[in-house]
């Protein structure tokens, strides 16, 4: 019993404890392995974000940066794009996001993305023009019309 007025103490006493932010999810997943590179990365936590003080990077299997450094706070969502990545390798992110009276929420995840061998643009291919013909010209027709 006593044990657990000294638990309910703690709590009453740090009522962040009860109330912190919590990770919900990631885009891509934590530890996932990727053929197709994201666009960008999103962090999603339980409770909204503040707009500014927030931060997310992403770096490649070498520790370059490669998000493009804009981060949107879009309710308990951050985003934040991404350089086209190029590197086969362990990508992290890590992250620092802040609510509203609550401790900063700082974390890492991984993801592995398998680069292509070769990256190129998608070459455009010609579409033939459906464009309808024009009617020809009756001079039989047009005499008529302009002899009334």
């Amino acid at each position: 019993m006593t044990a657990i007025a000294l638990i309910a103490g703690a709590f009453l006493l740090n009522p962040q404890t009860v109330f912190a932010n919590t990770l919900v999810s990631t885009t891509p997943v934590a530890g996932v392995s990727l053929e197709s590179a994201p666009s960008a990365v999103t962090v999603t936590t339980e409770v909204a974000l503040m707009d500014d003080g927030n931060e997310v990077t992403v770096t490649d299997p070498s520790g370059a940066r490669v998000d493009d450094g804009a981060l949107t706070i879009d309710g308990v969502s951050a985003v934040v794009g991404l350089k086209q990545l190029v590197k086969t390798g362990i990508y992290t992110v890590n992250y620092s996001l802040l609510a509203e009276n609550d401790i900063p929420l700082e974390g890492s995840f991984r993801f592995t993305f398998a680069a292509p061998n070769e990256i190129s643009s998608p070459e455009p291919t010609p579409v033939e023009s459906t464009t309808p013909k024009a009617e020809v010209s009756n001079w039989g027709t047009n005499a008529f019309v302009i002899g009334m």
